[in-house]
């Protein structure tokens, strides 16, 4: 099995936005995006999530944030790693509003402000890991974090840090494997009756 894992241009977009409601739902109906976006219909939500890879103002879902996976030459999944202290909610803000978004998903969020950890200036944050069925071996997930941790390296951070929900098992045996430890984790009632898991846990590794 031949590994190679290269940035994500826009040509991505659509591997992006699968890759980003699969890692966001989880295994369950419902999650993040399903709530910014007020709907579960996947194909409504994935032409949204396309269009929000490639907007003018590169939040932290813009595709040149993400790199890909290919095995043997055929595009296997993806994972997203950016700096929160350019990449802010502003920014996230301002590429919503590209999409014709009129800022009432704010509200929708409610509970996942609950359970939100907050990230300092000094962090990297990695997110949407997620590689399609047919590739899931862990050798294909190992080569994209360990290329991010080198990008994270290279643009002169220590500390990176990712964002699992509680229950998701595989994506936390993942990065301990990789050696990430867990710092913390926040619950809330309102996230649980949300999106069906208890919250998020805080994972860590320093370079």
């Amino acid at each position: 099995m031949n590994i190679t894992i290269r940035k994500a241009t826009e040509k991505d977009a659509p591997l992006l936005a699968e890759s980003m409601l699969e890692s966001s739902r989880s295994g369950k109906k419902k999650g993040l995006f399903d709530v910014v976006f007020n709907t579960t219909e996947t194909k409504v939500v994935l032409e949204r999530l396309e269009k929000l890879t490639t907007t003018q103002t590169k939040s932290y879902c813009h595709f040149s944030n993400f790199l890909v996976a290919t095995v043997d030459g055929v595009d296997a999944g993806s994972l997203c790693g950016y700096e929160p202290r350019i990449a802010t909610y502003e920014i996230f803000t301002k590429a919503m509003a590209e999409l014709g978004c009129d800022g009432s998903y704010e509200d929708r969020l409610t509970a996942y402000r609950e359970v939100e950890p907050q990230f300092d200036k000094k962090t990297f944050l990695l997110d949407f890991m997620a590689v399609k069925d047919e590739f899931h071996e862990f050798s294909v997930l190992k080569e994209l974090v360990q290329k991010s941790l080198l990008t994270a390296r290279l643009k002169g951070y220590r500390i990176v840090q990712t964002m699992v929900e509680i229950g998701s098992v595989e994506a936390i045996l993942v990065y301990k494997k990789l050696g990430f430890s867990e710092i913390d984790e926040r619950t809330s009632a309102a996230y649980e009756a949300e999106f069906g898991r208890p919250g998020i846990v805080r994972l860590q590794i320093h370079l």
